[in-house]
């Protein structure tokens, strides 16, 4: 991964409301961000963009670097990550920079309790 001071701006959610969504909503809600989970290249960036540091943000072009994957199928997957709300574009002049929003994967993961509790 390029570190050249690029930072990206902070975006995060917070996990407290979840303690007022009811269970069918919190399904939906994990059905939802499950899909962009649903192939292992994108398991692969979050993994990459949750390992870069917050004041660095990923170019397309750094990502595309880091998988055996073209450009065009990298981006498709990219917009499905922002899609699903996983991650946050920013545009840099001709380049796209992209971050992990921050406390999605604890969000995950209580989504996933929440959903299966009874």
């Amino acid at each position: 991964m390029k570190v050249d001071n690029r930072t990206c701006k902070p975006l995060s959610i917070d996990i407290r409301v979840l303690g007022k969504t009811d269970t069918e909503t919190c399904k939906r809600m994990l059905s939802e961000l499950s899909k962009g989970l649903a192939h292992p290249a994108r398991v692969e960036i979050i993994r990459i963009l949750n390992h870069t540091p917050l004041e660095e943000r990923c170019i397309c072009g750094d990502i595309v670097g880091a998988l055996p994957l073209a450009q065009s199928s990298v981006s498709q997957h990219l917009k499905v990550l922002k899609e699903t709300g996983w991650i946050h574009g920013e545009i840099d002049g001709p380049r796209v920079c992209y971050c992990i929003v921050g406390g999605i994967i604890e969000y995950y993961m209580e989504l996933v309790r929440r959903s299966t509790q009874e």
